[in-house]
């Protein structure tokens, strides 16, 4: 990386992405990710919050040891139960990472934690020494720093690093900051703490007020070697600094940056579609870097430059990260190997050859749907191949629906129901609808309908439409996702997919809720 600082790109899509209503990952989805991520080339990724629930620990446990080449991090209260069901956890990683953190803003020791700053103190030293145990690669956090007390951060700061903690990271939790401000907090916090030459700084930043990125880069312009961030942005509330914000800022403009990533910026936008395709949350169009406008021209005047010389309107180029159309040429009389072959350049493996089958038969049967199938058909038919089935209460079999103007729209569907297959038919003011309230004569599962989305996964009309819905049960938010060339049936894909969530769904403690980093 030439002569300048290398800049640590810290990915928490599977731990704080995973905070985002509904957006649960289940253990197979979490190696996913994690394969791409390391594929990317990140150079630390935070699998999950081991102490917070069995799935969770055992879903850090299988990430540890599926990957080689990126560290593998656990987040952990400071707190000793917390500490050792991390090291537990991360004990077969390559490169393991502990990340404890406890809070050092007034408002959240007095109210919260009910601790003098005495005892804060004392605690995240004791923590910072717990994890060393584990792994001499401990990262602290003092959450709410962004509200701390300068000179107590400064105290708090210096005493971890003495006892060895080498990364220490300044979370603006509630996204309270403003790039100014948190660029000149880093700075100072490294010109006060008389041994911050042995540690890294870090930044982990939230976008309640939309300056999550901005925050980060003021940051990295002032010392920070460290940000952690999600794919998409995804995270808790408004969410997280994006990861491809980030990484395309600092190196689209390396004449203001003296450091720069180790990111394989082509493996941006599959990142990103996997992981919307796995959470259920869409990506918006004009999102940058990885919306569908992002380098879309609509402007005649825009059109022309860019026609003559593209750099008049873009600034980087689209296949630089990872918008490069590349179609499938196999069609439905190709075999099993070619399509398996195809998956693997894309970065897809099957964990058995039961799933690969299950996804084969799936792309023979789109292949007679549609004449050309593209990379977009492939990411959606492995996460509709991927769910587990032995957690599945509800599958779909079938549907019937009629729509006609002037008539009331009708639908009947069949699916196996706790393993009796059952139909039933309902009409509706909308073919969804009455799909949505047939399948619900069937489960009764009280569920709210919070969110239904749709949108197309390629151009064309016979492109596959790509269906979430957001259901809410008991307080508890869950995502479904479904695709098909019909939109219809994708909507019920879908709707029994978050459907399959809540009924499987164990209350998970989030103990990041009462800390969150």
């Amino acid at each position: 990386m030439s002569n300048k600082d290398k800049l640590i790109i810290f990915d928490t899509t599977m731990r704080d992405g995973e905070q985002s209503p509904g957006a649960s990952m289940t253990k197979d989805e979490k190696i996913r990710i994690a394969k791409k991520l390391e594929k990317m080339r990140v150079d630390v990724m935070e699998a999950g919050f081991p102490a917070s629930s069995p799935g969770d620990f055992e879903a850090v446990k299988a990430v540890a040891e599926a990957v080689k080449e990126s560290s593998v991090c656990g987040l952990a209260r400071a707190r000793k139960e917390d500490i050792d069901r991390a090291g537990e956890a991360l004990k077969n990683a390559v490169a393991p990472r502990i990340h404890t953190f406890i809070a050092t803003s007034p408002i959240h020791m007095k109210m919260k934690l009910m601790m003098t700053p005495d005892e804060v103190v004392e605690q995240a030293v004791w923590a910072v020494k717990h994890a060393l145990k584990y792994t001499d690669d401990v990262e602290f956090s003092p959450e709410d720093a962004g509200r701390s007390d300068k000179d107590f951060l400064c105290r708090v700061i210096e005493a971890v690093i003495a006892v060895g903690a080498k990364t220490v990271n300044i979370p603006d939790t509630v996204g309270y900051n403003l790039p100014w401000q948190f660029g000149n907090l880093i700075k100072e916090l490294r010109e006060g703490v008389p041994n911050s030459d042995k540690a890294i700084f870090s930044v982990h930043c939230h976008n309640d007020l939309g300056l999550a990125s901005a925050n980060s880069i003021s940051a990295v312009l002032n010392g920070a070697r460290q940000v952690e961030c999600t794919i998409n942005g995804l995270g808790e509330r408004a969410g997280n600094a994006s990861l491809e914000e980030i990484v395309m800022a600092v190196r689209t403009r390396q004449d203001m940056f003296e450091c720069d990533t180790n990111i394989d910026t082509t493996q941006i936008v599959p990142c990103s579609r996997l992981v919307s395709g796995i959470t259920g949350f869409v990506v918006q169009p004009n999102k940058a870097i990885v919306g569908a406008n992002a380098f879309a021209h609509e402007a005649g005047i825009h059109q022309d430059g860019v026609l003559k010389n593209r750099e008049t309107y873009e600034i980087m180029r689209a296949e630089d990260v990872g918008w490069i159309e590349n179609r499938m040429v196999l069609g439905k009389h190709s075999g099993r190997n070619a399509f398996k072959s195809r998956l693997k350049e894309l970065g897809i493996d099957f964990a058995s050859e039961t799933e690969l089958n299950e996804a084969f038969i799936r792309f023979k049967d789109l292949a007679d749907k549609k004449h050309e199938i593209f990379d977009e058909d492939l990411q959606a038919l492995v996460t509709d191949t991927g769910a587990d089935s032995s957690n599945e209460y509800v599958s779909f079999v079938s549907l019937f629906s009629k729509s006609e103007t002037g008539e009331q729209p009708f639908a009947k569907v069949t699916m196996v129901f706790d393993g009796e297959e059952v139909s039933a038919e309902s009409t509706g003011s909308g073919p969804v609808d009455a799909v949505y309230k047939a399948i619900e004569k069937v489960v009764s599962s009280g569920a709210e309908l919070k969110l239904y989305s749709v949108s197309n996964i390629t151009s064309g009309t016979d492109s596959q439409g790509d269906v979430s819905v957001r259901l809410e049960k008991g307080g508890a938010i869950v995502n479904g996702h479904g695709s098909d060339t019909d939109i219809v049936t994708a909507s019920a894909k879908a709707y029994i997919n978050a459907l399959n969530k809540i009924f499987v769904r164990r209350q998970r403690r989030h103990p990041q809720k009462e800390s969150d980093v």
